[in-house]
């Protein structure tokens, strides 16, 4: 199966499942290219699964996930380690490697059978170190590490890896808010000075909402809504996504979008009790 796609990566009529049950059906998704797009809905509406079908993590039950106008499928898993960078959720490092040692499994995909390291591998996981802030951490064991340094060492690999397209499954898991921005403000670099396109899962909304060049809000396995965040993001779709009432006002730092939740719960006022 081969067609033109108007993206690099896109999903075509794409049936996802897990055993005899369907979590994704008959979905269609184009990726814009040099654009951070940024998959948000509540817990279990399918995104993450969605996230590891454009990686070749799961093999669609029905349908295509398209790369340059061909099959996942038909690539050499090199050649797709090379092109595309995963990092799925809650990854589990092999007992006792380094920091070091991970970051540099992300070049991999890029070595010959003939030079198994070369300069250009060194730099890149010098890179990815500096960039994540984990250089500190290159010779500690990764599972004596927080949370926190944990996730920004896969982070560290992903980038590594030095892929054209770059698959995140809730990267600020862990994070404290200011790494949280942190790794934000990376991703966006690298799509702004680099010109990688990424595809992000985000739990936080106003995080999607300031990050995103394209924004896609799924529900039960479809999508309810996508585009740029200022024309998708409305009080009825976060009603319908979400369930939840809103108010919308203007971000003050970017001017953008702030969902703002209706009100929280208050105990009822209680009655007057009146003297006979």
């Amino acid at each position: 199966m081969s067609r033109p796609s108007a993206s690099r990566l896109s999903a075509h009529d794409l049936t996802l499942a897990y055993e005899d049950r369907t979590v994704v059906e008959g979905l269609d998704l184009e990726i814009p290219d040099g654009k951070v797009t940024i998959v948000v809905g509540p817990n279990a509406c399918g995104k993450s699964t969605l996230l590891r079908a454009l990686g070749r993590l799961l093999k669609p039950r029905r349908g295509a996930v398209l790369l340059d106008g061909r099959e996942l499928t038909g690539f050499p898993a090199k050649q797709i380690g090379r092109t595309i960078g995963v990092l799925p959720q809650s990854p589990t490092p092999p007992d006792g490697i380094t920091v070091a040692d991970l970051v540099a499994r992300g070049r991999q995909p890029h070595q010959k059978w003939w030079q198994q390291w070369s300069q250009a591998d060194e730099h890149a996981v010098a890179e990815a170190l500096e960039r994540t802030n984990t250089a500190g951490l290159a010779d500690r064991p990764v599972d004596e590490l927080s949370g926190g340094q944990r996730q920004r060492v896969w982070i560290a690999m992903a980038l590594a890896q030095d892929t054209e397209l770059l698959l995140l499954d809730e990267p600020t898991t862990y994070l404290d808010v200011a790494h949280q921005v942190e790794v934000l403000d990376l991703v966006r670099r690298l799509n702004l000075e680099r010109g990688r396109t990424v595809v992000a899962v985000l739990h936080d909304l106003n995080q999607a909402i300031r990050y995103a060049d394209h924004l896609v809000a799924m529900k039960d396995g479809r999508i309810v809504a996508e585009g740029a965040p200022d024309e998708v993001v409305t009080t009825d779709m976060v009603q319908e996504v979400f369930g939840l009432s809103s108010v919308i006002i203007p971000d003050p730092i970017t001017g953008g979008r702030l969902v703002v939740p209706g009100y929280s719960w208050q105990p009822a006022p209680a009655e007057k009790t009146h003297a006979h």
